[in-house]
């Protein structure tokens, strides 16, 4: 499943965190997704996340293997000749977010040698830890081999991008210097 959810509390709980036995413990896994977001969504998100009342933490833990989120601004823009900002591709392979008892957010990044499982819950975690062996060196260097196309690809989009913006910055500096034609950056 690309979206796995489990909300546990109670006296099993405890074993997760001495908080999760009233509070409950979360656990989230994301798993393979890809999505576009816009960011006057992202803006909105503001008020629901506002509140009067200082909230219970809940401790939690969340994953998320092999996600790629695209940003696109879809604010107008500023000046009318600008073709608009480039999104931004927000791309993780394996990261792991946890809130202890204590509210504070915990981010770390599992090493690609690690190998997830289908599910990150407690039983399951440790049964898997323990099965895990390292991936053949010719393995790894045969996917080394298949991304390159794809690197370089991407790094001749790069350039096509980084010419675009430097033409458009140079057009901005030529319309701002007829108005200002002292103008300095």
């Amino acid at each position: 499943p690309e979206v796995s959810l489990r909300l546990q509390s109670g006296p099993r709980a405890a074993a997760l965190s001495p908080l999760a036995e009233h509070n409950g413990f979360l656990q989230l896994l994301l798993h393979s997704q890809a999505t576009e977001l816009c960011t006057s969504c992202l803006a909105s998100l503001g008020p629901f996340l506002e509140d009067e009342i200082i909230p219970e933490v809940i401790p939690m833990e969340i994953e998320v293997v092999d996600v790629k989120i695209t940003l696109k601004d879809d604010t107008p823009p500023v000046y009318p000749t600008s073709p608009g900002p480039v999104p931004i591709t927000l791309a993780m392979d394996h990261i792991v977010v946890r809130r202890r008892d204590d509210g504070v957010f915990y981010l770390t990044a599992v090493p690609a040698s690690v190998s997830c499982c289908e599910n990150s819950f407690p039983e399951e975690q440790k049964a898997s830890s323990e099965s895990v062996s390292p991936a053949p060196a010719a393995g790894a260097r045969g996917l080394q081999l298949k991304q390159v196309p794809e690197l370089q690809r991407e790094l001749q989009t790069m350039k096509l991008a980084l010419a675009e913006a430097n033409m458009d910055k140079a057009r901005l500096l030529q319309e701002i210097r007829k108005y200002n034609p002292l103008f300095q950056l």
